[in-house]
C-alpha cells in the first residue's frame, strides 16, 4: 500500500513539473524576441527635382492619383479605353501574375500553420504471430485507435521569422502584379497608337499616290501632244511606283500591330481587325502633364516597391537561419484505445495516453548553420543592391523619357512647318511646270519632299503620344496605391 501511494505522489509531481515547464516555455514564446536582425524599411534616395528641364506641357505639379491610375483617359479616345478594360480582363500574363499572388498567399498560410499544434488521428487492426524460437508461436490480434498531438514551440522566433518572410514575399508578388499591370496598359496603348500611326501613314501615302497618278497622266498627255519628251513621263512613272512600293510594308506593319494588340487582350490574332478597320487619327496628348517630383515617383513605382519587399523578406530569412543555432522545444502527447479484442476496444480498460516535452539541439554540424547565416546575409546584401539599382534605373528611365517627350514635340513643330512649306513648294512647282517656266525635275523634287515630310510628321505625331504613354509608365501609372 505504501509503495502504491508513493508512486501516485511521484506521478503528480512529474505532471506538476511538466505543467510548470510548459507554462515557462509559453511565456518565453509570448515575451521573447525573435533572433536575427529586425527589418528597418528603406526609403529611396532621390533628388529634389528632375535633372531634365521641363518644357512645354510638362509641369512639376503633384501627381494626381486618379489621373495616374487611369492615365489613358487623358487621351480622350473611347476605343483605347475599351481596349484597356478588355486587356485587364483577358490578358494571360496578368492572369499568371494573379495566380502567383494566390500561390504566395497559400505559402504564407503554410508558414503560419507552423505556429500551431498538429493533431493526427489513426486506427489499425493488426494480426501477428510470435516466433517459436523466441516466444511460444501464438497468433494474436491488436486493435488500436487514437489521436497524436505535437507542438514545436517557437521560443527563438524561427517560425515567426518565416511568417514575416512569407508576408513580405506576398507583398512583393502583389507589387509584381502591379508592375505587370503597368506594363500591360502601356503596351496596349503603344500598340493602339502604332495602329493609328500606320493608318495615318497609309492615308498620306495613298493621297500622294493619287496626286502622282494625276501628274503621270498629265505628262503622258503632254508627251502625246509633243510638248515634252519621254524623260518627264518616265520620271513620273518611277516616282509613282516607288510610292506604291511603300504600301505593302505599311500594311504589314499595320497587320502586326493589330495582331499584337489582340494577343495583349488575350484574344486570337485577327479578332480586333474589324473594330479597328475604320481609320482614325492618332490620339492627341493633353494640354499639360504633371510629372511630380522624383521621390514621389520612386515611392509609387511597383518595381521599386517590389525590390523593397524582397529586401524585407530576405532580412527575415537571416532570422530563420539564426534560429537553427538554438535548441528546439516540442510538446507531444497522445490518447487512444488499444485492445487485443475488438469487442473490448471501447471499454475504459483499453484507454492509453502519453504526454511529455522534448528538446533537440544540433551540437555539431561542421559549421553548416553559421555558413547558412552568412549565405542569407549575403543574399540580403544583394537584395539591397538590387533595390538601389532599381531606384537608379527608374530615375534614368524617367529622365530619358522626359527628354524624349519634350524633344519630339520640338521635332514635330519643325516638321509641321516643313510640311506646310513643302506643300506650298509643290503647288508652286506644279503651276510653274504647267506654265512651262520650269522643267519636271522641280515638280519631282517637290513631290518627294512633300511625301517625305508628311510621312515623318505622321510618325512624329505617333512618337509624341507614344512618348507620353512611356512617360506615364515610367512614373508608375496604371494602378491605384490603395489597392496594394
Amino acid at each position: 500500500m505504501f509503495k502504491q501511494h508513493h508512486y501516485i505522489q511521484v506521478g503528480r509531481g512529474a505532471r506538476c513539473s511538466l505543467t510548470i515547464m510548459a507554462a515557462v516555455i509559453i511565456i518565453l514564446i509570448l515575451t521573447g524576441c525573435a533572433v536575427g536582425p529586425d527589418y528597418v524599411q528603406v526609403e529611396p534616395k532621390a533628388p529634389e527635382e528632375w535633372h531634365t528641364q521641363l518644357h512645354g506641357d510638362l509641369t512639376a505639379g503633384p501627381l494626381n492619383p486618379e489621373t495616374m491610375a487611369d492615365w489613358w483617359t487623358t487621351l480622350n479616345d473611347q476605343e483605347l479605353s475599351s481596349l484597356e478594360e478588355r486587356a485587364v480582363k483577358g490578358n494571360l500574363d496578368l492572369k499568371e501574375a494573379m495566380a502567383r499572388v494566390r500561390e504566395a498567399r497559400a505559402l504564407r498560410g503554410i508558414s503560419k500553420a507552423k505556429l500551431f499544434p498538429t493533431l493526427d488521428a489513426g486506427a489499425s487492426a493488426t494480426k501477428y504471430r510470435r516466433s517459436e524460437n523466441s516466444q511460444n508461436g501464438d497468433k494474436n490480434k491488436l486493435y488500436a485507435a487514437g489521436f497524436d498531438a505535437g507542438w514545436e514551440l517557437d521560443v527563438f522566433g524561427g517560425v515567426r521569422r518565416s511568417v514575416e518572410a512569407a508576408q513580405a514575399n506576398l507583398e512583393a508578388v502583389h507589387e509584381d502584379l502591379h508592375d505587370v499591370l503597368v506594363s500591360l496598359l502601356a503596351e496596349v496603348a503603344l500598340n493602339y497608337i502604332e495602329v493609328r500611326t500606320y493608318q495615318t501613314r497609309l492615308s498620306v501615302t495613298e493621297a500622294n499616290i493619287k496626286a502622282q497618278e494625276e501628274t503621270c497622266e498629265l505628262n503622258r498627255s503632254r508627251y502625246q501632244a509633243g510638248t515634252i519628251d519621254d524623260l518627264p513621263v518616265q520620271q513620273s512613272i518611277y516616282n509613282l511606283e516607288r510610292t506604291r512600293s511603300l504600301i505593302p510594308s505599311l500594311q504589314t506593319g499595320l497587320e502586326a500591330a493589330k495582331n499584337r494588340l489582340a494577343v495583349l487582350l488575350g484574344e486570337k490574332p485577327g479578332s480586333v481587325h474589324q473594330e479597328l478597320a475604320e481609320r482614325k487619327p492618332i490620339p492627341v496628348p493633353p494640354v499639360t502633364v504633371a510629372v511630380g517630383v522624383p521621390a514621389e515617383t520612386m515611392r509609387h513605382r511597383p518595381d521599386i516597391r517590389r525590390a523593397e519587399r524582397n529586401l524585407a523578406a530576405q532580412t527575415a530569412r537571416i532570422g530563420m537561419a539564426t534560429a537553427d543555432l538554438y535548441p528546439k522545444f516540442r510538446l507531444s502527447g497522445s490518447i487512444g484505445l488499444e485492445s487485443i479484442s475488438s469487442a473490448n476496444l471501447f471499454t475504459s480498460a483499453s484507454r492509453t495516453w502519453s504526454f511529455g516535452p522534448g528538446v533537440s539541439w544540433n551540437i555539431f554540424d561542421a559549421g553548416a548553420i553559421r555558413r547558412n547565416i552568412k549565405v542569407q546575409s549575403a543574399l540580403q546584401e544583394q537584395a539591397l543592391i538590387q533595390y538601389e539599382a532599381a531606384v537608379l534605373k527608374a530615375q534614368e528611365e524617367v529622365e530619358n523619357i522626359l527628354t524624349a517627350y519634350a524633344k519630339e514635340q520640338l521635332r514635330r513643330d519643325s516638321l509641321t512647318a516643313a510640311t506646310a512649306a513643302a506643300q506650298r513648294a509643290y503647288e508652286l512647282a506644279q503651276d510653274q511646270y504647267k506654265a512651262g517656266l520650269v522643267d519636271f525635275s522641280n515638280v519631282l523634287d517637290a513631290q518627294r519632299s512633300l511625301q517625305s515630310f508628311q510621312d515623318e510628321l505622321a510618325q512624329s505625331d505617333g512618337a509624341v503620344t507614344s512618348n507620353l504613354v512611356r512617360l506615364y509608365k515610367a512614373l508608375g501609372g496604371g494602378w491605384r496605391m490603395n489597392s496594394a
